[in-house]
């Protein structure tokens, strides 16, 4: 039996055709709240959407595919850097989180 408690990361990378504004880092949500946290960090010229995820939850590596791809068809942004620090989240917490992060790009107060 595996008993690690090390965290697995995760590396996406997927188009985007909104190019997102300059903007200061900003996060989203807490991860000592026992769900997760999320920082939007602002990657000019790179014409994509690049994630970095750390969940305490391994082995769901096609799950966290199906919810950052279904983010992205819906929001489209490019330019964008996001690293989520997860503990074990459900998706729709996970979806929340990220829709939180666009609606503070879109009202421009990150």
């Amino acid at each position: 039996m595996n008993t690690s408690t090390s965290l697995e990361t995760l590396h996406f990378q997927l188009p985007g055709h909104q190019a997102t504004p300059p903007f200061r880092p900003f996060l989203v949500g807490v991860v000592g709240s026992g769900n997760l946290e999320v920082l939007f960090e602002a990657r000019p010229g790179s014409g994509h959407c690049s994630f970095a995820v750390q969940t305490s939850a391994r082995g769901f590596e096609a799950i966290w595919t199906a919810v950052l791809q279904d983010f992205q068809e819906r929001s489209g942004l490019s330019d964008l850097h996001i690293s989520i620090h997860d503990m074990g989240a459900t998706p729709a917490i996970v979806s929340l989180r990220l829709q939180q992060g666009v609606a503070q790009l879109k009202e421009g107060t990150p």
